[in-house]
């Protein structure tokens, strides 16, 4: 087995409801992770209830895979 050669330091803050702050490994500025549209009804959240729709962690993850 080879060596470890990365290891990724992220650290997540949790704000209120679905908010969540990501400080990130090579980003200057935390990224915003929230929910919405489809993603927000699925877990039973309003949009006119939700204060700040972001992306959500699914959608980072298709556009890395896209990438």
């Amino acid at each position: 087995m080879s060596d470890i050669v990365y290891v990724s330091e992220v650290r997540i803050e949790r704000r209120k409801g679905p908010i969540r702050i990501a400080h990130l490994p090579g980003e200057s500025n935390p990224v915003t992770f929230s929910v919405h549209g489809a993603i927000a009804k699925h877990y039973g959240i309003s949009e006119a209830n939700l204060p700040e729709p972001h992306a959500a962690t699914l959608d980072y993850i298709v556009a890395a895979a896209g990438g």
